[in-house]
């Protein structure tokens, strides 16, 4: 793999998120699949069963597009961390109300948050010889 930023932050991140969505399913147990609340991550993240898989989802997307090029990399970050953005503030607005089906947590948000500030920093701060727009 080369030293870009978009790739190594694309494969840690991707990494990191399956990893969260794997661990996540040993604390789900009993847990509704959109329950509204669910058991909490590390002690701190409220997760159900649909929050897991949707790691996993993204984790793979970003492991995979951080393993293939930079252009797959840079596309996936800028695209991943638009939605985290989207997620983190309207997350806000979610807990307590049944569209929560991801059991979403105010520690939730702060990391949907901070994950965005990551991807899109690198998504769109560095590179910029490599067009975003691209199939994965």
């Amino acid at each position: 793999m080369s030293s870009s930023p978009n790739r190594i932050v694309a494969t840690v991140f991707g990494a990191v998120y399956l990893l969260v969505g794997l661990l996540g399913f040993a604390v789900t147990g009993g847990v509704g699949f959109i329950s509204t609340s669910g058991n909490l991550l590390l002690g701190v993240f409220e997760v159900n069963p649909l929050h897991n898989i949707a790691h996993l989802l993204i984790g793979a997307a970003l492991l995979i597009a951080g393993l293939a090029n930079v252009r797959a990399a840079k596309s996936v970050n800028v695209t991943v961390g638009a939605v985290y953005l989207l997620l983190g503030i309207v997350g806000f607005f979610l807990v307590g109300t049944a569209a929560n089906i991801l059991a979403l947590n105010t520690p939730d948000h702060f990391l949907h948050l901070a994950s965005a500030v990551v991807l899109l920093g690198v998504g769109l701060g560095t590179e910029k010889s490599v067009p975003r727009t691209s199939a994965v």
